[in-house]
């Protein structure tokens, strides 16, 4: 028989799941893409989810890519999760789309994907808010990779009828910069043979008038991701691109310098913050 005790403590933790369910701030499983042509697998991954900051309007809005190396991942995961609801309590809106995944996707569907996502953000987030003018767009590791292609080879957002200048700013984080190693396994290349196609965004480091781009890398990041970072970042500067940034991240590995974004006082989570309150 359940005491008067247990009666009490269960009502309060069936009390306080409820209200974290119901969360007003918290919109999921938002379809991105529509149209009779979407694949079956298009219509389950093209979904996204938009955390909501508590308080305020015309806040500024982070489109934020999820990572997995462009074969796994999903916008559900817990450090995903963690990350949006952190920057969220922090003012921010941010917007978590899926996107499809190789092999059962291939170059370049997730670029255009992403892209997609962001033209809805770019649609939509006014409704709930948010300040169409200060939309940023970032993401760790796949994700940086993606943010860098969409903001750097313009035909993507062309598609759209949009262009790079729409967005506020770019927050790659320990993104690959070469032509990423799942798009040349793709293709039947060894993932460390080295490629800078049209599918690399260091191609387009000589790009002109691109919104300012704040790169993240960590000191002790995966076998020359960081090393690649910086290669971006000094040749778009070499070009003449003056608000690129880059800050390394120390005392984090190629995971934690993305999944502690989440907590508060992180020097990552900061320099974002600083990052998008300075672009307005």
């Amino acid at each position: 028989m359940m005491t008067p005790l247990l009666r009490f403590c269960t009502l309060v933790f069936f009390s306080a799941s409820f209200a974290a369910a119901a969360d007003k701030s918290d919109l999921l499983n938002l379809p991105y893409k529509s149209g009779d042509s979407l694949s079956s697998y298009e219509k389950q991954r093209c979904l996204l989810d938009v955390y909501l900051p508590k308080e305020g309007k015309e806040f500024a809005t982070l489109v934020w890519f999820h990572g997995g190396g462009l074969t796994g991942g999903n916008k559900d995961a817990d450090s995903t999760k963690k990350v949006a609801r952190g920057l969220a309590q922090e003012g921010v809106a941010v917007v978590v789309p899926n996107y499809r995944l190789s092999p059962q996707a291939k170059y370049p569907a997730y670029i255009e994907d992403a892209t997609a996502a962001v033209a809805w953000t770019l649609q939509n987030i006014a409704k709930h808010g948010g300040d169409t003018k200060r939309v940023f767009v970032g993401g760790h590791s796949a994700g940086g990779y993606l943010t860098l292609m969409l903001g750097m080879d313009a035909h993507y957002l062309a598609a759209f009828g949009l262009k790079p200048q729409n967005i506020a700013g770019f927050i790659p984080v320990s993104g690959q910069v070469m032509t990423h190693y799942t798009v040349r396994e793709e293709r039947g290349i060894s993932k460390f043979s080295v490629t800078a196609d049209e599918a690399a965004p260091v191609r387009y480091a000589d790009v002109k008038n691109l919104p300012p781009m704040l790169v993240l890398c960590a000191d002790t990041d995966m076998p020359a991701r960081a090393e690649e970072n910086v290669y971006l970042v000094a040749l778009m500067k070499g070009a003449g691109n003056k608000r690129v940034t880059l800050q390394v991240i120390a005392n984090r590995n190629h995971g934690s310098v993305g999944n502690n974004i989440a907590n508060e006082g992180d020097p990552a989570r900061e320099a974002i913050l600083k990052f998008m309150q300075g672009e307005k």
